[in-house]
Protein backbone atom coordinates (compact mmCIF):
# COMPACT_ATOMS: atom_id res chain seq x y z
CA UNK A 1 0.00 0.00 0.00
CA UNK A 2 1.10 3.67 -0.88
CA UNK A 3 2.26 5.89 2.18
CA UNK A 4 -0.21 8.28 3.73
CA UNK A 5 -0.95 10.33 6.15
CA UNK A 6 -3.98 8.53 8.53
CA UNK A 7 -4.38 11.57 10.89
CA UNK A 8 -5.31 13.73 7.84
CA UNK A 9 -8.57 14.77 7.04
CA UNK A 10 -10.63 14.92 3.89
CA UNK A 11 -9.26 17.85 1.69
CA UNK A 12 -11.28 19.27 -1.39
CA UNK A 13 -9.51 22.31 -3.06
CA UNK A 14 -11.29 23.19 -6.22
CA UNK A 15 -13.03 20.59 -7.67
CA UNK A 16 -14.43 20.18 -11.20
CA UNK A 17 -17.01 17.66 -12.30
CA UNK A 18 -18.94 17.45 -15.65
CA UNK A 19 -21.03 14.53 -17.33
CA UNK A 20 -22.05 15.07 -20.91
CA UNK A 21 -25.71 13.49 -21.38
CA UNK A 22 -27.15 11.53 -24.10
CA UNK A 23 -28.84 14.83 -25.23
CA UNK A 24 -24.96 15.72 -26.00
CA UNK A 25 -25.49 18.81 -23.24
CA UNK A 26 -22.54 19.06 -20.60
CA UNK A 27 -23.54 18.76 -17.04
CA UNK A 28 -21.07 20.84 -14.71
CA UNK A 29 -21.68 18.75 -11.28
CA UNK A 30 -19.24 20.29 -9.22
CA UNK A 31 -17.60 23.39 -10.44
CA UNK A 32 -14.42 24.59 -7.79
CA UNK A 33 -15.98 22.81 -4.41
CA UNK A 34 -13.21 23.84 -1.89
CA UNK A 35 -13.90 22.38 2.43
CA UNK A 36 -12.34 20.03 4.42
CA UNK A 37 -13.15 17.27 6.96
CA UNK A 38 -11.52 17.36 9.97
CA UNK A 39 -10.67 14.27 11.71
CA UNK A 40 -12.85 12.38 14.21
CA UNK A 41 -15.74 14.87 13.20
CA UNK A 42 -19.27 14.42 11.39
CA UNK A 43 -19.92 16.39 7.96
CA UNK A 44 -22.75 17.05 6.23
CA UNK A 45 -22.97 17.68 2.61
CA UNK A 46 -27.22 18.96 2.15
CA UNK A 47 -28.46 20.54 -0.96
CA UNK A 48 -31.10 19.85 -3.40
CA UNK A 49 -31.49 17.45 -5.85
CA UNK A 50 -28.69 17.90 -8.61
CA UNK A 51 -26.46 20.22 -6.24
CA UNK A 52 -23.64 17.76 -6.15
CA UNK A 53 -23.70 15.74 -2.95
CA UNK A 54 -23.42 12.10 -4.75
CA UNK A 55 -20.90 13.29 -7.10
CA UNK A 56 -18.73 14.48 -4.48
CA UNK A 57 -19.36 11.56 -2.25
CA UNK A 58 -18.23 9.39 -5.37
CA UNK A 59 -15.06 11.14 -6.08
CA UNK A 60 -14.18 10.90 -2.24
CA UNK A 61 -15.01 7.29 -2.76
CA UNK A 62 -12.23 6.84 -5.58
CA UNK A 63 -15.14 5.84 -7.66
CA UNK A 64 -14.42 8.26 -11.07
CA UNK A 65 -11.66 11.07 -10.96
CA UNK A 66 -12.33 14.91 -10.76
CA UNK A 67 -11.88 16.66 -14.22
CA UNK A 68 -9.83 19.14 -11.97
CA UNK A 69 -8.79 20.59 -8.25
CA UNK A 70 -7.18 18.20 -5.89
CA UNK A 71 -8.97 15.84 -3.45
CA UNK A 72 -7.22 13.79 -0.71
CA UNK A 73 -8.15 10.74 1.47
CA UNK A 74 -5.93 10.27 4.61
CA UNK A 75 -3.16 12.07 2.85
CA UNK A 76 -3.66 9.98 -0.44
CA UNK A 77 -4.48 11.65 -3.56
CA UNK A 78 -7.71 9.84 -4.76
CA UNK A 79 -7.21 10.32 -8.31
CA UNK A 80 -3.44 8.79 -8.41
CA UNK A 81 -4.05 6.46 -4.98
CA UNK A 82 -7.50 5.11 -6.11
CA UNK A 83 -6.96 1.12 -4.81
CA UNK A 84 -4.94 2.21 -1.64
CA UNK A 85 -8.15 5.10 -0.82
CA UNK A 86 -10.76 2.67 -1.58
CA UNK A 87 -8.89 0.01 0.85
CA UNK A 88 -9.38 2.59 3.76
CA UNK A 89 -12.61 3.84 3.73
CA UNK A 90 -16.17 2.24 4.02
CA UNK A 91 -18.51 3.45 1.42
CA UNK A 92 -22.19 3.46 1.72
CA UNK A 93 -24.45 4.23 -1.62
CA UNK A 94 -27.89 4.99 -1.51
CA UNK A 95 -28.69 1.65 -2.82
CA UNK A 96 -26.41 -0.47 -0.35
CA UNK A 97 -25.26 -3.49 -2.48
CA UNK A 98 -26.66 -6.10 -0.14
CA UNK A 99 -27.44 -9.49 -1.84
CA UNK A 100 -30.94 -10.44 -0.54
CA UNK A 101 -30.76 -13.93 -1.18
CA UNK A 102 -27.85 -14.36 1.48
CA UNK A 103 -28.48 -14.05 5.22
CA UNK A 104 -27.23 -11.53 7.39
CA UNK A 105 -24.01 -13.49 8.90
CA UNK A 106 -23.35 -14.42 4.88
CA UNK A 107 -23.28 -11.04 3.66
CA UNK A 108 -20.94 -9.43 6.48
CA UNK A 109 -18.64 -13.04 5.75
CA UNK A 110 -19.33 -12.17 1.91
CA UNK A 111 -17.68 -8.19 2.59
CA UNK A 112 -14.99 -9.59 4.67
CA UNK A 113 -13.89 -11.79 2.38
CA UNK A 114 -13.80 -8.80 -0.53
CA UNK A 115 -11.97 -6.74 2.13
CA UNK A 116 -9.69 -9.34 3.44
CA UNK A 117 -10.46 -9.85 6.96
CA UNK A 118 -8.98 -12.84 8.85
CA UNK A 119 -10.93 -14.79 11.03
CA UNK A 120 -9.34 -13.58 14.34
CA UNK A 121 -10.39 -10.30 13.49
CA UNK A 122 -13.57 -11.09 12.71
CA UNK A 123 -14.85 -12.47 15.90
CA UNK A 124 -14.03 -9.04 17.63
CA UNK A 125 -15.58 -7.10 14.53
CA UNK A 126 -18.62 -9.01 14.64
CA UNK A 127 -19.70 -9.10 18.25
CA UNK A 128 -19.06 -5.33 18.16
CA UNK A 129 -20.97 -4.96 14.72
CA UNK A 130 -23.98 -6.73 16.18
CA UNK A 131 -24.32 -5.25 19.42
CA UNK A 132 -24.09 -1.42 17.80
CA UNK A 133 -26.93 -2.52 15.18
CA UNK A 134 -29.19 -5.05 17.25
CA UNK A 135 -29.03 -7.49 14.62
CA UNK A 136 -27.71 -10.40 16.33
CA UNK A 137 -31.15 -11.97 16.88
CA UNK A 138 -31.10 -11.87 13.02
CA UNK A 139 -27.99 -13.57 11.86
CA UNK A 140 -29.95 -16.09 10.05
CA UNK A 141 -32.29 -14.59 8.38
CA UNK A 142 -31.89 -13.93 4.61
CA UNK A 143 -31.19 -9.98 4.41
CA UNK A 144 -34.44 -9.50 1.39
CA UNK A 145 -36.73 -10.56 4.25
CA UNK A 146 -35.18 -7.32 6.65
CA UNK A 147 -37.53 -4.36 6.73
CA UNK A 148 -35.71 -1.23 5.45
CA UNK A 149 -34.22 0.09 8.99
CA UNK A 150 -32.80 -3.40 9.21
CA UNK A 151 -31.10 -3.50 5.54
CA UNK A 152 -29.78 -0.03 6.44
CA UNK A 153 -28.31 -1.53 9.68
CA UNK A 154 -26.85 -4.37 7.94
CA UNK A 155 -25.07 -1.77 5.35
CA UNK A 156 -24.09 0.30 7.50
CA UNK A 157 -22.40 -2.83 9.15
CA UNK A 158 -20.70 -4.46 5.70
CA UNK A 159 -19.13 -1.14 5.53
CA UNK A 160 -17.70 -0.92 8.98
CA UNK A 161 -16.38 -4.38 8.60
CA UNK A 162 -13.00 -3.47 8.43
CA UNK A 163 -12.73 -0.59 10.65
CA UNK A 164 -12.14 1.78 7.97
CA UNK A 165 -10.82 5.55 8.59
CA UNK A 166 -13.29 7.29 6.95
CA UNK A 167 -16.87 6.84 6.42
CA UNK A 168 -19.05 7.73 3.32
CA UNK A 169 -22.63 7.25 3.95
CA UNK A 170 -24.72 8.90 0.75
CA UNK A 171 -28.25 8.91 2.18
CA UNK A 172 -28.51 6.45 4.64
CA UNK A 173 -31.93 7.21 6.24
CA UNK A 174 -33.51 7.72 2.62
CA UNK A 175 -36.99 5.62 2.49
CA UNK A 176 -36.02 4.51 6.72
CA UNK A 177 -39.34 5.22 9.07
CA UNK A 178 -38.60 8.07 12.39
CA UNK A 179 -37.76 4.66 14.46
CA UNK A 180 -34.97 3.45 12.75
CA UNK A 181 -33.60 6.94 11.45
CA UNK A 182 -33.32 7.41 15.04
CA UNK A 183 -31.05 4.07 15.43
CA UNK A 184 -29.30 4.36 12.60
CA UNK A 185 -28.19 8.06 13.93
CA UNK A 186 -27.42 6.44 17.26
CA UNK A 187 -24.77 4.52 15.98
CA UNK A 188 -23.24 7.10 13.63
CA UNK A 189 -22.93 9.31 16.69
CA UNK A 190 -21.35 6.88 18.81
CA UNK A 191 -19.07 5.75 15.61
CA UNK A 192 -18.10 9.88 15.62
CA UNK A 193 -18.57 10.52 19.25
CA UNK A 194 -16.93 7.50 21.11
CA UNK A 195 -14.69 5.73 18.30
CA UNK A 196 -13.33 8.78 16.83
CA UNK A 197 -14.25 8.10 13.20
CA UNK A 198 -14.63 10.50 10.58
CA UNK A 199 -18.13 10.77 8.95
CA UNK A 200 -18.87 12.23 5.58
CA UNK A 201 -22.50 12.19 5.07
CA UNK A 202 -25.24 13.50 2.52
CA UNK A 203 -28.63 14.36 3.64
CA UNK A 204 -32.08 15.45 2.66
CA UNK A 205 -33.31 15.72 6.58
CA UNK A 206 -31.65 18.73 7.96
CA UNK A 207 -32.66 18.33 11.20
CA UNK A 208 -29.62 15.58 10.85
CA UNK A 209 -27.58 18.45 9.39
CA UNK A 210 -28.20 19.84 12.69
CA UNK A 211 -26.37 17.07 14.73
CA UNK A 212 -23.22 17.44 12.60
CA UNK A 213 -20.02 19.70 13.63
CA UNK A 214 -20.09 21.01 10.16
CA UNK A 215 -22.22 21.56 7.12
CA UNK A 216 -21.47 21.98 3.58
CA UNK A 217 -24.60 23.43 1.49
CA UNK A 218 -24.36 23.24 -2.07
CA UNK A 219 -25.93 24.17 -5.07
CA UNK A 220 -25.56 23.39 -8.52
CA UNK A 221 -22.39 22.17 -7.94
CA UNK A 222 -21.31 25.12 -5.80
CA UNK A 223 -20.67 26.14 -2.09
CA UNK A 224 -22.87 28.52 -0.78
CA UNK A 225 -22.17 28.83 2.73
CA UNK A 226 -20.43 26.14 5.31
CA UNK A 227 -19.36 26.18 8.98
CA UNK A 228 -20.87 24.59 12.22
CA UNK A 229 -24.74 24.25 11.78
CA UNK A 230 -25.36 27.14 14.40
CA UNK A 231 -23.00 29.17 11.58
CA UNK A 232 -26.21 28.50 8.73
CA UNK A 233 -29.21 28.91 11.69
CA UNK A 234 -27.82 32.16 12.23
CA UNK A 235 -28.42 34.21 9.11
CA UNK A 236 -32.17 33.83 9.68
CA UNK A 237 -32.11 35.27 12.77
CA UNK A 238 -35.22 37.55 13.42
CA UNK A 239 -36.74 36.39 10.29
CA UNK A 240 -38.93 33.06 11.60
CA UNK A 241 -42.28 33.12 12.75
CA UNK A 242 -45.34 30.83 13.91
CA UNK A 243 -48.53 32.07 12.64
CA UNK A 244 -51.88 30.39 13.79
CA UNK A 245 -54.77 29.66 11.50
CA UNK A 246 -57.97 31.96 12.24
CA UNK A 247 -61.63 31.89 11.01
CA UNK A 248 -61.94 28.14 10.00
CA UNK A 249 -59.03 27.99 7.99
CA UNK A 250 -56.48 25.09 8.12
CA UNK A 251 -52.52 25.05 8.52
CA UNK A 252 -52.76 23.74 4.92
CA UNK A 253 -54.46 26.41 3.18
CA UNK A 254 -52.69 29.41 5.20
CA UNK A 255 -49.05 27.61 4.39
CA UNK A 256 -50.41 27.60 0.49
CA UNK A 257 -51.54 31.36 0.55
CA UNK A 258 -48.19 32.62 2.40
CA UNK A 259 -45.92 30.22 -0.31
CA UNK A 260 -47.84 32.73 -2.62
CA UNK A 261 -46.42 35.44 -0.80
CA UNK A 262 -44.12 37.36 -2.63
CA UNK A 263 -42.59 38.31 1.30
CA UNK A 264 -42.31 34.93 2.54
CA UNK A 265 -39.44 32.85 1.59
CA UNK A 266 -41.02 29.50 3.20
CA UNK A 267 -43.55 28.61 5.07
CA UNK A 268 -44.24 24.67 6.62
CA UNK A 269 -47.11 23.53 8.71
CA UNK A 270 -46.44 22.71 12.20
CA UNK A 271 -47.75 21.05 15.10
CA UNK A 272 -51.26 22.89 13.99
CA UNK A 273 -49.54 26.29 12.75
CA UNK A 274 -47.89 27.77 10.32
CA UNK A 275 -44.01 28.18 10.52
CA UNK A 276 -43.01 30.84 7.78
CA UNK A 277 -39.62 33.10 7.12
CA UNK A 278 -39.23 36.02 5.76
CA UNK A 279 -36.20 38.33 4.12
CA UNK A 280 -33.32 39.35 6.45
CA UNK A 281 -34.31 43.10 4.99
CA UNK A 282 -38.19 42.78 4.87
CA UNK A 283 -40.22 45.30 6.45
CA UNK A 284 -40.42 45.02 10.13
CA UNK A 285 -44.18 44.57 10.26
CA UNK A 286 -44.85 40.83 9.43
CA UNK A 287 -48.22 41.31 8.67
CA UNK A 288 -48.05 44.28 6.14
CA UNK A 289 -49.40 43.54 2.72
CA UNK A 290 -50.68 39.90 4.12
CA UNK A 291 -54.35 39.98 5.19
CA UNK A 292 -54.49 36.50 6.76
CA UNK A 293 -51.21 37.39 9.21
CA UNK A 294 -52.37 39.81 12.18
CA UNK A 295 -50.50 40.90 15.13
CA UNK A 296 -53.20 38.35 17.19
CA UNK A 297 -52.16 35.43 15.36
CA UNK A 298 -48.23 35.79 14.59
CA UNK A 299 -45.26 35.46 17.08
CA UNK A 300 -41.32 35.34 16.23
CA UNK A 301 -39.89 32.33 17.18
CA UNK A 302 -36.20 31.33 17.60
CA UNK A 303 -34.73 30.46 13.72
CA UNK A 304 -33.81 26.38 13.18
CA UNK A 305 -31.52 25.13 10.44
CA UNK A 306 -33.42 24.55 7.89
CA UNK A 307 -34.72 28.39 8.36
CA UNK A 308 -31.27 29.53 7.29
CA UNK A 309 -31.25 26.57 4.60
CA UNK A 310 -33.81 27.90 2.69
CA UNK A 311 -32.69 31.67 3.36
CA UNK A 312 -30.02 30.57 1.31
CA UNK A 313 -31.45 28.81 -1.45
CA UNK A 314 -34.13 31.24 -2.36
CA UNK A 315 -31.41 33.72 -2.96
CA UNK A 316 -29.64 31.86 -5.01
CA UNK A 317 -32.06 29.11 -6.77
CA UNK A 318 -34.60 31.69 -7.69
CA UNK A 319 -37.02 29.08 -8.29
CA UNK A 320 -40.37 30.12 -8.12
CA UNK A 321 -43.01 28.60 -5.61
CA UNK A 322 -45.51 26.30 -7.05
CA UNK A 323 -48.80 27.63 -7.97
CA UNK A 324 -50.56 24.36 -7.36
CA UNK A 325 -52.32 23.10 -10.57
CA UNK A 326 -55.76 23.14 -12.38
CA UNK A 327 -57.53 19.83 -13.43
CA UNK A 328 -59.65 20.22 -16.81
CA UNK A 329 -62.59 18.88 -14.23
CA UNK A 330 -63.76 18.01 -10.83
CA UNK A 331 -63.49 14.26 -10.14
CA UNK A 332 -66.89 13.16 -9.70
CA UNK A 333 -69.18 12.78 -6.77
CA UNK A 334 -70.49 14.90 -3.92
CA UNK A 335 -68.53 16.67 -1.21
CA UNK A 336 -68.58 14.40 1.90
CA UNK A 337 -68.71 11.09 -0.14
CA UNK A 338 -66.80 8.16 1.03
CA UNK A 339 -64.36 7.94 -1.63
CA UNK A 340 -62.83 4.79 0.16
CA UNK A 341 -64.01 1.98 3.05
CA UNK A 342 -62.14 -0.39 4.69
CA UNK A 343 -63.87 -2.84 6.82
CA UNK A 344 -61.90 -5.78 9.29
CA UNK A 345 -59.06 -5.71 6.01
CA UNK A 346 -57.10 -9.22 6.76
CA UNK A 347 -53.99 -10.39 4.36
CA UNK A 348 -51.75 -13.13 4.88
CA UNK A 349 -49.03 -14.75 3.62
CA UNK A 350 -49.23 -17.74 4.87
CA UNK A 351 -48.74 -18.17 8.12
CA UNK A 352 -47.61 -14.43 8.17
CA UNK A 353 -50.07 -11.83 8.73
CA UNK A 354 -49.42 -8.68 6.73
CA UNK A 355 -52.47 -6.60 7.65
CA UNK A 356 -54.85 -7.61 10.46
CA UNK A 357 -58.14 -6.35 10.87
CA UNK A 358 -58.13 -3.09 10.18
CA UNK A 359 -61.07 -0.33 9.36
CA UNK A 360 -61.11 3.36 8.90
CA UNK A 361 -62.79 4.88 6.08
CA UNK A 362 -61.80 8.29 3.69
CA UNK A 363 -63.93 10.84 2.70
CA UNK A 364 -63.43 12.65 -1.06
CA UNK A 365 -61.16 15.29 -1.49
CA UNK A 366 -59.29 14.25 1.90
CA UNK A 367 -55.81 13.96 1.86
CA UNK A 368 -55.14 10.71 3.95
CA UNK A 369 -51.88 9.42 5.55
CA UNK A 370 -51.03 5.71 6.25
CA UNK A 371 -48.31 6.07 8.50
CA UNK A 372 -45.87 3.29 10.46
CA UNK A 373 -42.44 1.95 10.94
CA UNK A 374 -40.81 0.25 7.79
CA UNK A 375 -42.26 -3.80 7.80
CA UNK A 376 -45.69 -2.58 9.65
CA UNK A 377 -48.27 -3.51 7.07
CA UNK A 378 -48.21 0.05 4.79
CA UNK A 379 -47.15 -0.66 1.58
CA UNK A 380 -49.41 -4.16 1.53
CA UNK A 381 -52.62 -2.11 2.92
CA UNK A 382 -51.87 -0.02 -0.30
CA UNK A 383 -51.21 -2.35 -2.48
CA UNK A 384 -54.74 -3.74 -1.86
CA UNK A 385 -55.92 -0.45 -1.96
CA UNK A 386 -54.91 0.17 -5.59
CA UNK A 387 -55.85 -3.34 -6.75
CA UNK A 388 -52.76 -4.47 -7.33
CA UNK A 389 -53.01 -7.56 -4.29
CA UNK A 390 -56.30 -9.32 -3.56
CA UNK A 391 -57.86 -9.17 0.47
CA UNK A 392 -57.31 -12.30 2.53
CA UNK A 393 -60.70 -11.24 4.04
CA UNK A 394 -62.61 -7.90 4.69
CA UNK A 395 -64.84 -5.83 2.26
CA UNK A 396 -62.73 -2.61 0.49
CA UNK A 397 -64.75 -0.45 -1.51
CA UNK A 398 -62.67 2.44 -3.49
CA UNK A 399 -64.20 4.96 -5.46
CA UNK A 400 -67.78 2.89 -5.18
CA UNK A 401 -66.41 -0.45 -6.27
CA UNK A 402 -65.65 -3.31 -4.22
CA UNK A 403 -62.23 -4.17 -5.27
CA UNK A 404 -63.14 -7.85 -4.22
CA UNK A 405 -65.52 -7.86 -7.33
CA UNK A 406 -65.02 -5.19 -9.77
CA UNK A 407 -60.99 -4.64 -9.24
CA UNK A 408 -60.95 -3.53 -13.14
CA UNK A 409 -63.64 -1.21 -12.66
CA UNK A 410 -62.27 0.72 -9.43
CA UNK A 411 -58.58 0.66 -11.21
CA UNK A 412 -60.31 3.47 -13.77
CA UNK A 413 -60.77 5.54 -11.36
CA UNK A 414 -57.51 5.76 -9.24
CA UNK A 415 -53.95 6.62 -10.33
CA UNK A 416 -51.03 4.92 -8.42
CA UNK A 417 -46.92 6.32 -7.92
CA UNK A 418 -44.92 4.42 -6.62
CA UNK A 419 -41.99 4.33 -3.96
CA UNK A 420 -39.78 4.27 -6.28
CA UNK A 421 -38.79 5.66 -9.93
CA UNK A 422 -41.14 3.10 -12.06
CA UNK A 423 -40.83 4.97 -15.17
CA UNK A 424 -39.01 3.99 -18.29
CA UNK A 425 -35.58 4.93 -17.77
CA UNK A 426 -34.51 4.64 -21.45
CA UNK A 427 -37.19 6.45 -22.51
CA UNK A 428 -37.84 10.58 -23.06
CA UNK A 429 -40.33 12.28 -21.18
CA UNK A 430 -42.82 12.94 -23.82
CA UNK A 431 -42.38 9.42 -25.12
CA UNK A 432 -43.57 8.19 -21.37
CA UNK A 433 -46.22 10.23 -21.61
CA UNK A 434 -47.22 8.86 -24.73
CA UNK A 435 -47.04 4.95 -23.31
CA UNK A 436 -49.38 6.00 -20.00
CA UNK A 437 -51.71 7.40 -22.23
CA UNK A 438 -52.00 4.82 -24.54
CA UNK A 439 -52.08 2.11 -21.36
CA UNK A 440 -55.05 4.11 -19.85
CA UNK A 441 -56.89 4.10 -23.70
CA UNK A 442 -56.62 7.84 -23.97
CA UNK A 443 -57.02 8.30 -27.76
CA UNK A 444 -56.82 11.19 -30.54
CA UNK A 445 -57.60 15.03 -29.71
CA UNK A 446 -58.00 14.15 -25.54
CA UNK A 447 -54.76 11.88 -25.46
CA UNK A 448 -53.07 14.97 -26.95
CA UNK A 449 -54.71 17.30 -24.76
CA UNK A 450 -54.15 15.20 -21.74
CA UNK A 451 -50.18 15.21 -22.65
CA UNK A 452 -50.01 18.82 -23.65
CA UNK A 453 -51.55 19.72 -20.02
CA UNK A 454 -49.24 17.30 -18.31
CA UNK A 455 -46.12 19.43 -19.81
CA UNK A 456 -47.64 22.30 -19.30
CA UNK A 457 -48.79 22.07 -15.00
CA UNK A 458 -45.51 19.85 -14.27
CA UNK A 459 -43.35 22.15 -16.36
CA UNK A 460 -41.66 18.93 -18.05
CA UNK A 461 -41.19 21.07 -21.93
CA UNK A 462 -37.70 21.84 -21.80
CA UNK A 463 -36.98 18.39 -20.45
CA UNK A 464 -39.20 16.58 -23.40
CA UNK A 465 -36.32 14.81 -25.12
CA UNK A 466 -34.08 13.85 -21.95
CA UNK A 467 -34.30 10.18 -21.45
CA UNK A 468 -36.64 10.39 -17.92
CA UNK A 469 -33.52 8.12 -16.49
CA UNK A 470 -31.46 11.36 -16.51
CA UNK A 471 -34.14 13.73 -15.19
CA UNK A 472 -33.18 15.76 -12.01
CA UNK A 473 -34.50 14.06 -9.02
CA UNK A 474 -37.11 16.65 -8.28
CA UNK A 475 -38.59 16.77 -12.07
CA UNK A 476 -38.42 12.44 -12.13
CA UNK A 477 -40.86 13.14 -9.36
CA UNK A 478 -43.10 15.47 -11.35
CA UNK A 479 -42.81 13.28 -14.32
CA UNK A 480 -44.22 10.16 -12.15
CA UNK A 481 -46.93 12.38 -11.06
CA UNK A 482 -47.91 13.82 -14.30
CA UNK A 483 -48.44 9.86 -15.79
CA UNK A 484 -50.64 9.39 -12.61
CA UNK A 485 -52.92 12.05 -13.33
CA UNK A 486 -52.83 11.72 -17.02
CA UNK A 487 -56.62 9.90 -17.25
CA UNK A 488 -57.29 12.23 -14.57
CA UNK A 489 -58.42 10.05 -11.68
CA UNK A 490 -60.98 10.70 -8.81
CA UNK A 491 -58.17 9.20 -6.28
CA UNK A 492 -54.71 9.32 -6.15
CA UNK A 493 -52.44 6.95 -4.08
CA UNK A 494 -48.81 8.15 -3.17
CA UNK A 495 -46.22 5.59 -1.93
CA UNK A 496 -43.55 7.29 -0.08
CA UNK A 497 -43.50 9.76 -3.55
CA UNK A 498 -40.98 12.27 -2.13
CA UNK A 499 -38.77 9.44 -0.32
CA UNK A 500 -35.44 11.23 -0.91
CA UNK A 501 -36.60 14.75 -2.21
CA UNK A 502 -35.17 17.67 -1.31
CA UNK A 503 -36.95 20.29 0.97
CA UNK A 504 -37.50 22.30 -1.88
CA UNK A 505 -39.05 19.76 -4.52
CA UNK A 506 -41.04 18.30 -1.24
CA UNK A 507 -42.68 22.16 -0.79
CA UNK A 508 -42.99 22.08 -4.57
CA UNK A 509 -44.95 18.17 -4.60
CA UNK A 510 -47.02 19.80 -1.71
CA UNK A 511 -48.11 22.83 -3.38
CA UNK A 512 -49.65 20.58 -6.25
CA UNK A 513 -51.48 17.95 -3.53
CA UNK A 514 -52.96 20.35 -1.79
CA UNK A 515 -54.33 21.88 -5.05
CA UNK A 516 -55.42 18.47 -5.95
CA UNK A 517 -57.32 18.37 -3.02
CA UNK A 518 -58.84 21.52 -2.90
CA UNK A 519 -60.59 20.71 -6.37
CA UNK A 520 -62.10 17.50 -4.74
CA UNK A 521 -59.60 15.00 -5.64
CA UNK A 522 -58.56 12.10 -2.92
CA UNK A 523 -55.38 11.66 -1.60
CA UNK A 524 -54.01 8.60 -0.03
CA UNK A 525 -50.40 8.92 0.68
CA UNK A 526 -47.75 6.75 2.71
CA UNK A 527 -44.41 8.90 4.06
CA UNK A 528 -41.90 8.90 6.52
CA UNK A 529 -41.49 12.08 6.89
CA UNK A 530 -43.40 13.08 9.90
CA UNK A 531 -43.84 16.50 9.13
CA UNK A 532 -45.50 15.88 5.87
CA UNK A 533 -48.32 14.04 7.77
CA UNK A 534 -49.70 18.03 9.11
CA UNK A 535 -50.19 18.59 5.17
CA UNK A 536 -52.89 15.51 5.79
CA UNK A 537 -56.71 15.76 6.92
CA UNK A 538 -56.50 12.71 8.47
CA UNK A 539 -54.10 9.59 8.92
CA UNK A 540 -53.73 6.24 10.56
CA UNK A 541 -50.34 4.73 12.19
CA UNK A 542 -49.86 0.93 11.64
CA UNK A 543 -47.66 -1.34 12.89
CA UNK A 544 -47.06 -5.06 13.03
CA UNK A 545 -50.30 -5.09 10.54
CA UNK A 546 -52.31 -3.16 13.63
CA UNK A 547 -53.82 -0.40 13.44
CA UNK A 548 -53.22 1.75 16.77
CA UNK A 549 -53.95 5.38 16.03
CA UNK A 550 -56.57 7.34 14.13
CA UNK A 551 -57.58 10.93 13.99
CA UNK A 552 -56.72 14.20 12.62
CA UNK A 553 -52.93 15.18 12.81
CA UNK A 554 -53.56 17.47 16.12
CA UNK A 555 -55.50 14.16 17.92
CA UNK A 556 -52.91 11.71 17.09
CA UNK A 557 -50.09 14.72 18.79
CA UNK A 558 -52.71 15.15 21.92
CA UNK A 559 -51.38 11.40 22.70
CA UNK A 560 -47.88 12.02 23.34
CA UNK A 561 -48.48 15.09 24.88
CA UNK A 562 -48.48 13.80 28.71
CA UNK A 563 -45.18 14.57 30.13
CA UNK A 564 -43.77 15.96 26.99
CA UNK A 565 -41.62 19.08 28.17
CA UNK A 566 -42.04 20.72 25.00
CA UNK A 567 -45.13 21.03 22.18
CA UNK A 568 -45.22 17.21 20.65
CA UNK A 569 -44.54 17.09 17.13
CA UNK A 570 -45.82 14.18 14.91
CA UNK A 571 -42.70 12.55 15.04
CA UNK A 572 -42.72 12.54 19.04
CA UNK A 573 -45.91 11.00 18.59
CA UNK A 574 -45.40 8.51 15.47
CA UNK A 575 -42.32 7.29 18.16
CA UNK A 576 -44.67 7.06 21.44
CA UNK A 577 -47.46 5.71 19.92
CA UNK A 578 -45.65 3.13 18.66
CA UNK A 579 -42.85 2.53 21.26
CA UNK A 580 -46.13 1.93 23.88
CA UNK A 581 -48.07 -0.71 21.17
CA UNK A 582 -44.81 -2.70 21.05
CA UNK A 583 -44.10 -2.76 25.18
CA UNK A 584 -47.62 -3.58 25.30
CA UNK A 585 -46.85 -6.77 23.09
CA UNK A 586 -44.41 -7.48 24.49
CA UNK A 587 -45.28 -7.67 28.18
CA UNK A 588 -48.06 -9.70 27.12
CA UNK A 589 -45.97 -11.91 25.10
CA UNK A 590 -44.13 -12.61 28.29
CA UNK A 591 -46.65 -13.08 30.28
CA UNK A 592 -48.37 -15.80 28.37
CA UNK A 593 -44.58 -17.35 28.42
CA UNK A 594 -44.73 -17.47 31.73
Amino acid sequence: MSPGDGSAPLIVRNVRKAFRRETGETVQALDGITFEARRGTLTALVGPDGAGKTTLIRLAAGLMPPDEGDLTVAGLDVGAHRQDVQERIGYMPQRFGLYEDLSVQENLDLYADMHGVDAQDRVQRYARLMEMTALGPFRSRLAGRLSGGMKQKLGLACALVRSPEMLLLDEPTVGVDPLSRRELWEIVLHLVREEKHTVLVSTSYLDEAERCDHTVVLYAGKVLAQGAPADITARAKGCSYLAEPENGQTARSLQARLLQSPGIVDAVPQAGHVRFVRPNDADTDVTTGEPALTPSNVRAVPPRFEDGFMLLLRANAQRPHSAGMTLDRPPAGNGGDLAVQVRDLVRNFGAFTAVDHISFDVRRGEIFGLLGPNGAGKTTTFRMLCGLLPATSGTLRVAGADLRTSRASARQRIGYMAQKFSLYGQLSVSENLEFFASAYGLRGRRRRHRIEWAMEQFELKSFARLPSAQLPGGYKQRLAMATALLHEPDILFLDEATSGADPMARREFWGRINALAEQGVTVIITTHFMEEAEYCDRAVILDAGRLLAEGTPAEIRAGAQAGAIHEATMEDAFIAIVEEARSSAANAHAKGAA
